[in-house]
């Protein structure tokens, strides 16, 4: 072996050294160069996003939309931090919680009774247009997840019901209800099986062939006493309709074994519903066709007297709440109502009419939406947006003063949680 000859292994340290050296040298230079660069200012000097604030009144406060210079007059929130007893204010006409974090927001318009029968068909079939009723409230109703309503007029080929209360429409109605974006459609109206029991089976079928989730009646009592159920956006939700109202499977309204109609009210089965929800962790809405205040004074006069709960209404809303429900709703009144809080829940004694020809009375020409606005679970807001028709039948929702009249008038008669 010659002695001068440099051995393989000692090289190995000198060159690995060098090696890492150079590969320090070169990060060095170029996490320098780095920190120069715009792209580190933007990632390490960028301002946390802003807190986003919402504007906020009193649960029954008339008020739902304020100017910007009145902002100041207004506690503003955090959205988190948005309590049942809080009314979330539009700006300048524009509703916050509409451009939030759509991605995780559940959203649902909810309204009262649509019957496009008597007048309305005859309107319908003058104009030669379907949708013609939903022309000024389509955009409206059509933005949200889920839009709701309560039809009490079934679909017949010869519908010919003239000015009576023997309920019918012709098929081209559904036109207006496909215009608003209808997704869910309450049947636990009194009127459904008024043009017979086949116009009524054959009414259900076909909003099903359309897409259309039914609840609250359907085509026998054990279809009928079906709730909705979604997970849609990380929200549970649990829908129940019933009628608690002069139907019953006796007078040929309520569903029974073989018979189609209304979901008659059974406390045992809807405790058991809203438990069996409530232990999925849903959030449950109940609505409720209630028996009718008489809201038909001299024509033309208005009539505070039914603006707020008849005889037994709010002892039995406020019972679905007892049985663990988070909201009750009145689908029914042709007539709006009042509404109130009761242990932290909210009850909605009745939406009024949305689609319908009592116009000889003004306060039966208005009515309100609900737009419920859920995240994870949870309730954010519902907001209300009165509505109104004319003879022209075309509702549409009422202007800012309008509106705060209208709630102001509503909350008079609330029992207040009381």
């Amino acid at each position: 072996m010659n002695p001068h000859r440099r051995h393989p292994d000692k090289l190995k340290f000198p060159l690995t050294f060098i090696f890492v050296a150079i590969l320090v040298f070169c990060g060095l230079i170029f996490y320098r160069a780095y920190q120069d660069s715009p792209l580190y200012s933007a990632i390490h000097t960028a301002e946390p996003e802003p807190e986003i604030l919402v504007a906020v009144t009193n649960f029954y406060d008339p008020t739902s939309d304020i100017s910007s210079a009145q902002l100041e007059n207004y506690e503003q929130i955090p959205i988190d931090d948005i309590t049942p007893d809080k009314k979330v204010l539009s700006v300048d006409g524009k509703y916050p919680l509409d451009d939030y974090d759509t991605e995780h927001i559940f959203t649902i318009n909810q309204t009262g009774t649509t019957a496009i029968g008597r007048r309305l068909l005859y309107k319908m079939r003058e104009v030669g247009n379907g949708a013609y009723f939903a022309e000024n409230i389509k955009d409206f109703l059509s933005r949200t997840d889920l839009t709701h309503i309560s039809n009490e007029v079934s679909f017949a080929t010869d519908c010919d019901s003239g000015l009576t209360m023997t309920f019918c429409t012709d098929y081209s109605a559904y036109d207006t209800i496909e215009a608003i974006g209808v997704d869910v459609v309450e049947l636990t109206g009194n009127h459904n099986n008024d043009w017979g029991a086949s116009a009524n089976l054959a009414t259900v079928d076909f909003y099903h062939e359309k897409g259309l989730k039914t609840f609250g009646g359907g085509k026998d009592e054990d279809e009928a006493r079906i709730p909705l159920e979604f997970n849609e956006k990380g929200t549970g939700l649990t829908w129940i309709a019933i009628n608690n109202s002069t139907s019953s499977k006796e007078n040929g309204q309520g569903a029974s074994t073989n018979h189609p109609g209304a979901n008659i009210y059974d406390e045992s089965t809807t405790r058991a519903q809203i438990e069996e929800a409530k232990q999925k962790g849903n959030y449950v809405i109940v609505d409720v066709q209630y028996s009718e205040c008489y809201c038909y004074p001299e024509y033309g006069q208005e009539y505070p007297a039914c603006d707020g709960p008849i005889s037994g209404q709010t002892e039995f809303f406020r019972s679905l709440i007892d049985m663990g429900a988070d909201m009750v709703v009145g689908t029914s009144a042709h007539q709006p109502q009042t509404y109130e809080l009761y242990n932290g829940k909210p009850i909605y004694y009745g939406l009024g009419n949305l689609f319908f020809d009592q116009t000889m009375w003004p306060d039966t020409a208005k009515g309100y939406i609900l737009t419920h606005y859920f995240r994870d679970g949870k309730l954010l807001q519902t907001r209300i947006s009165p509505t109104i028709y004319d003879t022209s039948y075309q509702t549409t929702l009422m202007d800012t003063t309008s509106a705060f009249n209208f709630l102001k008038r509503l909350l008079a008669s609330s029992p207040h949680g009381e």
